[in-house]
Order: C-alpha cells, then structure tokens, then sequence
C-alpha cells in the first residue's frame, strides 16, 4: 500500500512523525509553512555571529598571553574555554530541538541541507564556537529567498573566508602582494564553483579558477574590523571569468558580487542545485525528469528558491518508492526524540555531561561528529554510507538507552503504528509485540529500516 501523503511529507520532507505535531496535509501547505514566520529560531535563539566572534577574539588574546606564563592567565583562559564549549553544547541541543518540535519539518531540512551545501568546519583556532553563529546568520533567514542572495550571504561570510583561507589571499601585483611578497590562495574560488554554483564537471577551467581567486584578493576579514574589502590587497586589472570581465582600473567589492550574481543565474548552477536537491529529499540515483523539471524552475524563475521547492514538490516522481534515502545520524537521533514525544525541557535542560553523553558522543560513534565534516563538500549524501554494520551499531545501542529514557509506558506496537503509520511493515509490528520487554520493542522499531530510512 502507498503511504498516505501526510506519511511521506513528514518522513520524507521532514523530521518524521509526532504524536503531537500534525503532519502537513498538501504541498500548498507545505509551501505556505515556509513562507511563514520562522517560529522556531524566535523560540529557541542561537548566539548571534558577531558575539561568538568576539568570544574567539578574546580567547585568542587569553591564549596567548596563557603561553606567556602571564600570572593567572591560565586560570581565566580555560574558565573562558569552559563556557565557550558549553554554550557550544546548548546551541548543539537548539539544533535539535527545533526540529524535533517544529510543525515547518521541510523549512529544517533545509536549513541543514544549505549549511551542508555551503559548509563551512569549525576546526582551525577562529572558527570552533562560531559556526552555529555562521548557519543562523548567512544561511537560515536567506533559504527562501533568491540563490544569488543566499550565495553572497555564505561564500563572503567571515567564517567561509577564515575557513577557506581567503584572508591570506594578496593579489602578487598588488601593493601588500609586492610589498610582503604574498601571493594567491585559490580555495574559495575553486569551492565556490565546484561545490557551490556550477558543481563538478561545470563549464569552467583551471584559468577561470585563477581568474576569479584575483578578482577575490580584496576580501579581507578580522575580528576587530569585520569584512571589509581592501584595494591594496586586490590584484589589480580586469579578470576574464567564463568568458565576462569583471573589475578594471581600480578593483571594487561591486565587481565580487556581480560576480556571484552571474554564478547563481548560470545553467550549470540550475543543474547542479536542482541535482542536489533531488538526491538530498528523494533518491541516491535521482529521476532525470524530476531534475529537468527542479532545474527548469529555477531558471525560468531566475533563483527563486521557492519556485524551486514547489518544482520539487509538486512533481509526481517527488512521492515515489518512499525509502530511497538513509537518515543521517543527526536527522535519525532528532526524528527519535521527535517520534518519542521528549519534552523541550528535557533537552533544553540537559547539563553538560549527558548532553555529552545522550547526544555530541553517539554523534560521533554514528559517524557525523557535530559540525564536523571530513570537507568542504560537506556530508555523504548516499544510503551505504550511512547503513553500515558499524552504524547500525551505534544506532541501535543508543535507541536501547534512549527507549529507557524516554519510552517507558509506551506500547511498542502502538509505538510502530503512530511513528511510522501506512509505511509500518506488519511484519514489524508483530515482531515488536514478540519483543523480550516494551524497551526492546521500542528500540527495535526505531532500528528497522522503515525508521531508518526516508
């Protein structure tokens, strides 16, 4: 039997069923959910950028001066740490939660798929408390607006040119290029056409590659200043860039943006987001028909993300052969929490060491370590990276600890019934009911495939 639309549009568009939040019942309501208020970034606030940024000024300054055996410098430098790491770990438990309450599960959904598609690694010194601040501030207010918009927000944000290493990128023949004798760093312009407009195999060379970097030398950021652009950083002269000039005699910030303007209305940037949508939400082997018609939309409507989604949803191949796609660790853990009916206080009140535990820990072990990718490429998209022995593992180890947590009463058939709905095998119900004890028959639900899949 086909799932009902509700099913799909929750399980597969969304964050999964829950015993409290209605599923959508249409696309238009759908659409019109994500064209509302943000509700949940209200509720639940994230650390604005320029506040972490700060923080990681002032750790930068109390490390050093810790290095120079400062008196007491240690003692306040890992105090300072110490809150930094915590108030990391409550905007990691925000993250989750909401999703897990929210009645907008597609609006989430993109939101990771976004920040996945413009990662951004908080791992060097700079970047490990901001990311979060990154996501809040340059991708989730822009995901339902124009992609040129959107790309200008993340590939020139602060975090993306620490990460990218723009800020040690000096135009040879530009005045500090000859002065210091720095040269180019070509990683952002690569990322930004290979991974994030015209995508892998797109029309562009090694040359555009060079070209666009010149154009980027401008870019400049640091923590007391912010983003600024610099002329005499910049390499001065025109850049030829898929076959456009841009900039001339003097080099101006215009010239980057219009640049990433002309990205964004490409046709290999239309292909290539329209992919990637489809492989995210629908099948590792994405329909050719359903891409066209994603990939159409978006040029006829010049980037507009929301005609995009509505060419993605309104598409009959959309709701096809629902199970195509494996839920990456962090969907899996926050649909659980969502299927089980956790409270926002157990989550939100969660102290530090088992919001380690129960949360940042099986993160790792499952394979997707909080904002942690191996690369700018972000995530793995394909189910066998994720339904592996050692997954299945970790998954099924936490879902034992979390049905003692937070399942107890509950009846593990009724539990199959309300969680996965028309996609409940009945084979799986009867198995849940010959379970040893209600504990295990909840975790054994929530480590079928039918959950484990989208």
């Amino acid at each position: 039997m086909k799932p009902s639309f509700q099913t799909d549009a929750a399980i597969r568009f969304g964050y999964g069923l829950s015993p409290v939040v209605a599923a959508p019942l249409s696309v238009e309501a759908m659409l019109a959910r994500l064209q509302g208020p943000d509700d949940m970034a209200r509720r639940y606030p994230i650390i604005p950028f320029a506040q972490r940024a700060e923080e990681e000024r002032v750790l930068g300054v109390l490390r050093k001066a810790m290095r120079a055996q400062e008196d007491g410098a240690k003692d306040v430098f890992k105090k300072a740490n110490a809150a930094a790491r915590a108030d990391l770990m409550r905007e990691m438990r925000v993250s989750m939660l909401r999703p897990m309450l929210s009645e907008d599960g597609f609006r989430e959904r993109l939101v990771r798929f976004w920040a996945d598609h413009f990662t951004v690694i908080a791992r060097s010194k700079g970047l490990a408390f901001v990311t979060t601040g990154y996501i809040e501030s340059a991708i989730r207010p822009h995901i339902t607006g124009n992609f040129a918009t959107l790309l200008r927000a993340a590939a020139i944000h602060p975090a993306m040119l620490i990460y990218l290493d723009q800020i040690a990128s000096i135009g040879p023949n530009s005045v500090i290029g000859k002065r210091k004798n720095r040269g180019l760093n070509e990683n952002l312009a690569r990322e930004v056409l290979e991974l994030h407009t015209l995508g892998v195999g797109g029309t562009y060379s090694q040359t555009d590659v060079r070209e666009f970097a010149q154009l980027l030398t401008g870019l400049f950021y640091n923590f007391r200043t912010g983003v600024k652009f610099r002329e005499a950083s910049a390499e001065p002269g025109a850049e030829q860039v898929l076959g456009q000039s841009y900039g001339g005699k003097r080099a101006r910030l215009d010239d980057i943006h219009a640049i990433l303007d002309d990205l964004a209305a490409h046709p290999d940037t239309a292909r290539h987001i329209a992919r990637k949508l489809v492989v995210h939400f629908v099948s590792d082997a994405p329909d050719e028909r359903l891409v066209d018609h994603v990939a159409t939309a978006y040029r006829d409507s010049g980037g507009e993300l929301l005609a995009t989604y509505t060419a993605l949803l309104e598409h009959p191949v959309a709701w096809e052969n629902p199970g195509q796609k494996a839920k990456q660790p962090f969907d899996f853990i926050v649909s659980t929490m969502r299927a089980l009916n956790v409270s926002p206080d157990q989550i939100e009140n969660l102290k530090l060491r088992k919001t380690r535990l129960y949360l940042h820990a099986p993160l790792q072990v499952m394979g997707q370590p909080w904002l942690q990718p191996a690369g700018p490429d972000g995530w793995p998209e394909a189910l066998e990276d994720w339904i592996t022995p050692q997954g299945l593992a970790a998954r099924i180890q936490w879902a034992l600890v979390v049905a003692g947590l937070y399942g107890k009463g509950l009846d593990p058939k009724e539990f199959a019934r309300a969680t996965l709905a028309d996609r409940a095998d009945a084979r799986l119900v009867r198995a849940v009911g010959f379970a040893e004890s209600r504990l295990e028959g909840i975790a054994l639900v929530l480590a079928s495939p039918e959950f484990n899949r989208r």
